[in-house]
């Protein structure tokens, strides 16, 4: 299942981008985990302990006035999470090449200005994406999946050096070549994976 985020600041698209993604997912017949909207970016970033394909994220690109704040977001998304998917919705279509300078690999660039069947229409093509991606790489006998209430994260095999106990109760350290993620486990568990 995907988890679904927004990032808009105006209460206006907040309701169109929730009520779009709402009904297709519902006419589609797809299961999301969750769909959340904020208007701050920090209150996304901090929401977002998981990471993996199963994420898909709607960014504004000017917030609060900040010209190029989702451009930044999504750059600190891609830093924490390659695998994400990444679409920028927003009423600046001369922000476009920019986000090829950010390399972010957003998989859209949907204008707010668009007819709403066309809006709707370029929305359910980038969910349409983001499932099958995510069921894709959760089929894949290549990546470590890891789900619990608290967090759900996928890595690739390849990128896995070892695990390790943490010096907090019940929680264990998987280490990659570039970073160190903390959850709790046991060692039994990760064996029988």
């Amino acid at each position: 299942m995907i988890s679904i985020f927004v990032l808009e600041d105006d209460f206006l698209q907040q309701g169109r981008l929730e009520t779009t993604i709402a009904a297709i997912m519902k006419e589609k017949n797809w299961s999301y985990k969750e769909l959340t909207i904020f208007g701050k970016p920090q209150q996304l970033i901090d929401a977002i302990p998981e990471k993996g394909s199963h994420q898909i994220f709607f960014l504004d690109i000017e917030i609060k006035k900040e010209e190029k704040k989702g451009l930044e977001v999504a750059n600190q998304i891609r830093q924490h999470n390659p695998s994400a998917v990444i679409v920028f919705v927003t009423t600046q279509s001369e922000f476009m090449p920019l986000t090829f300078q950010y390399q972010v690999s957003a998989l859209d660039f949907i204008d707010k200005s668009l007819n709403p069947e066309e809006f709707s229409h370029r929305i359910e093509l980038a969910l349409y994406y983001a499932m099958e991606n995510s069921q894709k790489n959760g089929q894949s006998e290549e990546l470590f999946i890891f789900h619990s209430s608290e967090t759900q994260f996928q890595v690739p095999f390849a990128e896995i050096l070892y695990f390790e106990t943490s010096s907090t109760a019940h929680k264990l350290c998987l280490y990659t070549y570039d970073e160190r993620i903390e959850f709790y486990g046991s060692m039994t568990d990760i064996v029988k994976m």
